[in-house]
């Protein structure tokens, strides 16, 4: 990341995972949860969704099958990479309302290589805790998935 100016914007050059350069506010805020229950989550300005990616700026809906996700042995690098992007502080990643979703190994591995700090908790208190932390203006994203 190179830190430059867009006019009155302080924004950062970041290589994405495709390869291509893109421009990124440093003072982007991570959207925030609104409503949550079993099979969905509301973002401020996003809209519905079953499964979420948040990040600073932004969020999309969270496809499992993009990458072949199942909550064995659950969440994948490939479901991080784009989190990681958005360059967080912290990823938080939800185990699903009953704590069935599982985290891989090797996205352990990927975050601890990139120096970002991981919390895994059930859904419920992830959502939580990601709000609480964007509230405090932390660079948090997330992976949020809303039923078992």
């Amino acid at each position: 990341m190179v830190e430059a100016h867009s006019g009155r914007r302080r924004v950062a050059v970041v290589l994405t995972t495709y390869g291509r350069a893109s421009l990124k506010p440093m003072d982007e805020a991570s959207p925030r949860v609104v409503e949550d229950g079993w099979g969905f989550v509301e973002i401020e300005g996003l809209g519905r969704f079953r499964d979420v990616k948040l990040w600073p700026g932004g969020g999309r809906a969270w496809d499992w099958r993009e990458t072949g996700t199942d909550h064995r042995p659950g969440v994948l690098s490939g479901d991080v990479a784009e989190l990681l992007d958005h360059e967080p502080d912290l990823v938080i990643l939800s185990r699903g309302r009953q704590g069935r979703l599982g985290v891989s190994p090797e996205t352990l591995s990927l975050l601890e290589t990139r120096g970002v700090s991981v919390v895994r908790e059930k859904t419920d208190a992830a959502l939580a805790t990601y709000n609480r932390l964007a509230a405090e203006g932390r660079r948090v994203a997330g992976l949020f998935h809303t039923t078992c």
